[in-house]
């Protein structure tokens, strides 16, 4: 990082530790930023640590930055700690626990009140309504969504989506966040799935029906949009990037929110979950990494 560059968002809060919390957190301390990173588990943010120490390392191999990276001098930058109070001096906060309405609505009930009144809240949701985050909040034109993509520190785009109240004033200020990240925005308008999840997870489910159907394995699924669309990942190596588990969640919400039957998840995939087959993560998908 440069470090005669100059921030306007010298300390930014993510609250929670999993893959995406970890994703957010890593880029966030690579571009000069403190971070506060909280999670309710020492266990979490533990793994937390070693994952970003990790990650910092295939920056280095695999990023397209020539920039030179210090793995001491990010993990420096971030404080890992379970207690939420840490969070009333940040200047900003990027949410990213499950995909589950009552966790989200909790973390929110917590900070709101712990936050200084300016502090904008961004949700990193692929699913969860922006505007029904915003009203447990008293700060509903100050919360939008920020829709992260995995691995975070490699990807240069990010799905921002305004809620019914969230102000032009909100989406600028994320933007800049955003900017300081080395990110571009897209701003889409807050409905079930936003545009990338309403299309990838019919996607994905889609593909998930062929392979319990027997019509192709998941290999071959994947091979044809690799050879014949000349897309980096299929959308089954994708499903098992992002989380099996996550992509149940997912559907169920665009389920419930549309009750419309295309977006019924299919039992494969509900099966697999069960199973704890929820992807790269548990070491096993429609793959095996173990």
């Amino acid at each position: 990082m440069d470090s005669t560059r100059k921030l306007e968002f010298t300390s930014v809060g993510v609250v929670g530790a999993g893959v995406m919390g970890v994703g957010v957190a890593q880029d966030l301390a690579q571009t000069g930023h403190h971070v506060v990173l909280v999670d309710i588990s020492e266990q979490v943010l533990d793994r937390a640590r070693k994952e970003i120490r990790n990650g910092v390392r295939a920056f280095a191999l695999f990023g397209k930055s020539a920039q030179k990276v210090d793995v001491k001098e990010v993990l420096e930058r971030i404080t890992f700690t379970t207690d939420y109070a840490r969070l009333s001096n940040v200047d900003f906060v990027i949410e990213n626990v499950t995909e589950k309405w009552p966790i989200k609505k909790e973390v929110y009930e917590r900070i709101d009140p712990i936050c200084r009144p300016e502090v904008v809240f961004a949700v990193d949701t692929s699913a969860i309504s922006i505007t029904r985050v915003g009203s447990v909040t008293k700060r509903p034109s100050q919360v939008l969504g920020m829709h992260f993509m995995n691995p975070v520190p490699l990807k240069p785009m990010v799905e921002v989506i305004r809620g019914f109240h969230t102000t032009p004033q909100t989406i600028d200020t994320g933007k800049r966040l955003l900017a300081e990240m080395n990110k571009a925005a897209v701003v889409v308008e807050d409905v079930p799935g936003f545009v990338s999840n309403r299309v990838l997870m019919l996607t994905i489910n889609e593909a998930v029906f062929l392979v319990q159907d027997q019509v192709a394995s998941a290999a071959d699924v994947d091979k044809i949009f690799k050879g014949c669309f000349e897309h980096k990942m299929g959308p089954l190596e994708t499903a098992d990037l992002i989380g099996l588990d996550t992509i149940l969640y997912s559907i169920e919400v665009l389920y419930e929110s549309f009750n419309d039957d295309k977006y019924r998840p299919c039992p494969l995939l509900k099966k697999m979950v069960d199973a704890g087959l929820h992807g790269r993560k548990s070491g096993r998908g429609f793959y095996d990494y173990s």
